[in-house]
């Protein structure tokens, strides 16, 4: 088997250790490692399938070595800069960031979605945001089945989602200590406030959910709207989805649809209280879907219930997803 150099900018993050993580459960055909972060970070050391790295400066030369992909999880300003420059040295790049998501020149993929878009890209890939990558795994094979009129996301995300400020933020909460990075205490709480508030109201992490999955979808026009929260929960995002279909559905279909659909996992018996948790979807790849229901109050409305490890799915393991992807398609530059 043909084996790769790969490159984790951002390696001492807990985004980029958990695709370290992920890339050794894979059994990702890497030859040469190559964990990147920024001058703070660097000299730390990192652990990939029973070896000790040590972490190199990110720097405008780090990509004159010979390395075929790239991951980066170290934020957007990080990706503005450094990408295009391991692009220009035919480094295929996936990144994890926003600072490309909606660049119509690059595609935004995931894997049991739209892997067609991968075959168009110029050498950068941007991950979706962890929200909208979960809800696509799901909402993808309903739509072209019944053809999605309207949706209305409302999610209940954790604090792991913005980064290990969050997460001590949350810990710290509940010892009694207060925020230093949430504008308001998020033990025992919930923020209807994910990113900041955009001129029309929404914030940032909602147009995010609206526009990617439009993108992601093809569907430039589709009526979406979204309410993100942040939750005292440490790993897992939990999602209400109420979907308006075109055409008329049975929940058996429904059912039998998603049973049958990669990277799904039904737990829908609530006569048993069976339903999706994000305690138990933490540590997992697969996203979890349950409350599936009609919503009586439309011709063909339907609720869902989907949740998701939002580190895993909703970022690392989609991004080493799509190098997979790279690897068999043979879709590299080098």
């Amino acid at each position: 088997m043909k084996k790769y150099n790969v490159a984790v900018v951002g390696a001492t993050g807990m985004v980029g250790r958990k695709v370290l993580q992920v890339l050794e459960e894979q059994n990702f055909p890497v030859e040469k490692l190559y964990p990147m972060a920024s001058s703070r970070s660097a000299g730390q050391k990192v652990e990939f399938a029973g070896k000790e790295y040590v972490v190199e400066e990110l720097n405008e030369k780090s990509f004159d070595k010979d390395i075929h992909i790239a991951i980066f999880s170290a934020g957007g300003s990080t990706s503005e800069k450094f990408s295009p420059i391991a692009a220009k040295n035919n480094v295929v790049v996936v990144d994890n960031s926003s600072a490309f998501r909606m660049n119509p020149t690059v595609p935004l993929v995931v894997p049991e979605v739209n892997p067609e878009d991968l075959e168009w890209h110029q050498n950068i890939i941007a991950n979706p945001n962890c929200s909208t990558i979960q809800a696509m795994v799901a909402l993808k094979p309903l739509h072209e089945k019944f053809k999605i009129k309207r949706i209305v996301y409302s999610t209940y995300q954790a604090v792991s989602g913005s980064g290990i400020k969050g997460f001590e933020d949350l810990e710290n909460g509940i010892k009694g200590e207060e925020n230093k990075f949430y504008p308001h205490q998020i033990a025992y709480n919930c923020l209807p406030h994910i990113d900041v508030f955009m001129e029309n109201g929404y914030t940032k992490e909602e147009m995010k959910m609206i526009l990617e999955t439009r993108k992601i979808l093809h569907e430039d026009n589709m009526a979406i709207t979204a309410t993100t929260v942040r939750v005292p929960v440490f790993y897992g995002h939990s999602e209400s989805v109420n979907l308006e279909f075109e055409n008329d559905f049975q929940i058996e279909d429904v059912r039998e649809i998603l049973n049958n659909a990669p990277g799904i996992i039904v737990q829908d018996d609530v006569k048993n209280n069976v339903y999706p948790l994000a305690r138990e979807a933490e540590g997992k790849n697969e996203v979890f879907v349950g409350r599936i229901r009609r919503d009586e109050s439309l011709q063909s409305g339907l609720n869902l219930w989907i949740v998701a490890d939002n580190i895993r799915k909703g970022a690392a393991t989609n991004a080493v997803q799509i190098a997979e992807l790279l690897v068999k398609n043979n879709l590299l530059s080098r």
